[in-house]
């Protein structure tokens, strides 16, 4: 797990965490990894393991967590198992989520077991407040570098809020090695503010801006809960603007039934809005995108569905 360890504490949407000093940080990890691929947890959207979980094809997963909250009927403690059940079952290589509190984020690595590691700072800085951890499949996937910026007009400020909004709103990249279909690609995670549009589309310009200045010859696979809706908001049309990312949702070759992404715990709804998306670099092939409804008894892991894609680079 590659994350500071301070206090952490529940935000989104009251409050916002301390400004600190300036920071960047930017690291070589791993210098070499196991070569070999031990046997799949599970196929795509399916359950058992199959041929196609043996391929190249990269599961990718975007996840809004809920915070860990104790207050009944959807506290952690209730929510955990039916996270934990999804999560196995799905077994994402690539997995960006947002919301996620520093203790909650370390339930969720003990439930995903050794398989996995995690990349993430809070917004508030260590372990404080809210992460845009990005976890992954250690077997499928290597870190190389990695970075956190904030969206506001200090980027590289911890903490910093300065278009409007009053939570305090991060960006967390990585650049991974993949094992098994060889090269190299950009996974960046993000969560935009959920009440000032002006903040989103701050947000939406230096996203691209930094997308813009990372290696072009790299693929590109953008996870996030963006508070607006797709093809419905200026925000989507400037993070797909001139051609530099596709919605995978679009472009898959298959996918299944559409459902708001956002539920808060109510009935789902047939052609909701998707709030929350995975986008990618026009040469990646979408294969399956998915909105997952998973629940059990009743309960569902989280107040969003996660989606989820079959990518080939």
């Amino acid at each position: 797990m590659i994350a500071p360890v301070l206090a952490a504490a529940p935000e989104d949407p009251p409050g916002s965490a301390p400004a600190a000093a300036p920071v960047s940080r930017r690291s070589a990890l791993r210098a070499a990894a196991a070569t070999a691929v031990t046997a799949p947890v599970a196929a795509y959207g399916a359950g058992p393991a199959s041929a196609a979980d043996r391929g190249p094809g990269l599961r990718v997963m975007t996840f809004n967590l809920r915070y860990a909250s104790d207050t009944p009927p959807h506290s952690w403690a209730e929510r955990r198992p039916v996270m934990r059940a999804l999560l196995r079952r799905e077994a994402p290589h690539l997995l960006g989520t947002q919301e996620g509190l520093y203790g909650q984020l370390r339930d969720i690595a003990a439930d995903l077991g050794p398989r996995y590691d995690w990349v993430g700072t809070g917004r508030g800085g260590g372990s404080r407040d809210e992460f845009v951890a990005v976890f992954y499949d250690i077997h499928r996937l290597v870190p190389v570098e990695y970075d956190h910026f904030w969206l506001s007009a200090t980027p590289l400020l911890i903490g910093s809020a300065t278009w409007g909004n009053t939570v305090v709103r991060m960006v967390t990249w990585v650049r991974f090695r993949d094992l098994r279909a060889g090269g190299e690609f950009y996974a960046l995670n993000t969560h935009l503010d959920h009440a000032h549009q002006y903040a989103r589309e701050r947000s939406a310009a230096l996203i691209t801006e930094r997308l813009a200045a990372l290696d072009p010859a790299l693929p590109r696979i953008v996870t996030g809960d963006f508070n607006v809706a797709a093809h419905r908001n200026p925000v989507y049309d400037a993070m797909l603007g001139g051609g530099t990312l596709v919605d995978s949702w679009d472009t898959a070759a298959r996918r299944s039934a559409q459902y708001g992404t956002f539920h808060g715990y109510r009935p789902l709804v047939p052609d909701g809005d998707r709030v929350d998306w995975i986008l990618t670099s026009p040469g990646v092939r979408t294969r399956r995108a998915t909105i997952n409804t998973f629940a059990e008894h009743g309960r569902f892991p989280s107040d969003h569905l996660p989606v989820q894609a079959l990518l080939d680079r």
